[in-house]
C-alpha cells in the first residue's frame, strides 16, 4: 500500500521538525521536500514590492517535484535505497505499507499534486510567533531588512486563502503547541487512516 502525507505550513511552523520525527517512526518512509526545488537566486524576480520573489510557486521547479513524487509512486522501494532509506523486513513483499511525506509552504498551491495526498497537515501559527522565529533563524540568503512584513507574510496571507480554495480536506495544526503535541495528532491521525485503508 502506497501513503502520500502532505506537511504544509507556514515559514518556520514545525514543518520540517514534525516530518523529521514522523521520518523515524513511520515503516518505509520517504521525504520530498519542498526547499529542494528552489531555483537558483538569480532566476528569482524581484517584485514590485522590491524584494526577491522567494515565497511564490514561481520561484520553485513545480514540474521537477512532482516527477520526484512520481518516481516514487511508480517504485517506492527503489526510491527508498536510491535515497538511502532503510526499508523493514518484507518490504518488498505485496501489501506492505510505503509512505512518502511532501512537506513544504506551498504544497497545496499546485494542482497537479493536490490529488496525490492521502492525508494532509497544515501547520499555522499567528503573526507575532512567525515573525519572531523567523528572525532567530539563519538563511543561506539573509532576509533584507523589511522581507517578513512586505513580503512573507502578505504571500502567506494570500498563499492559505487560495490553499483554501483548492484543499478541502485539510487538518489544521497549531504551531503554539508542543512539538509533543503536534507530532502525536499528526501521527493518531495518520495511524487512523491506515489502519481505515488496510
Amino acid at each position: 500500500m502506497k501513503f502520500i502525507i502532505g506537511i504544509g505550513g507556514v515559514t518556520n511552523g514545525g514543518k520540517t521538525t514534525l516530518t523529521n520525527r514522523l521520518l523515524k517512526t513511520l515503516p518505509n518512509c520517504c521525504v520530498v521536500h519542498q526547499d529542494d526545488f528552489f531555483k537558483k537566486p538569480d532566476q528569482i524576480e524581484v517584485g514590485e514590492d522590491g524584494f526577491r520573489q522567494w515565497d511564490v510557486i514561481s520561484a520553485l521547479d513545480m514540474e521537477a517535484m512532482v516527477n520526484t513524487v512520481r518516481g516514487w509512486q511508480e517504485n517506492p522501494a527503489k526510491f527508498a535505497r536510491s535515497h538511502g532509506v532503510g526499508l523493514s523486513p518484507g518490504a518488498e513483499e505485496p501489501g506492505s505499507v510505503h509512505i512518502l511525506i511532501v512537506e513544504g509552504f506551498l504544497i497545496y498551491n499546485y494542482q497537479p499534486l493536490i490529488d496525490v495526498y492521502d492525508k494532509c497537515f497544515y501547520i499555522s501559527l499567528p503573526y507575532e510567533e512567525c515573525k519572531l522565529r523567523r528572525s532567530t533563524r539563519t538563511y543561506t540568503v539573509p532576509d533584507p531588512p523589511g522581507l517578513f512584513d512586505g513580503h512573507v507574510w502578505p504571500m502567506y496571507l494570500k498563499h492559505r486563502k487560495e490553499m483554501e480554495s483548492y484543499c478541502d480536506r485539510i487538518e489544521y495544526l497549531d504551531g503554539m503547541s508542543s512539538k509533543d503535541d503536534v507530532y502525536t495528532r499528526a501521527f493518531d491521525s495518520i495511524h487512523n487512516s491506515l489502519l481505515n485503508s488496510v
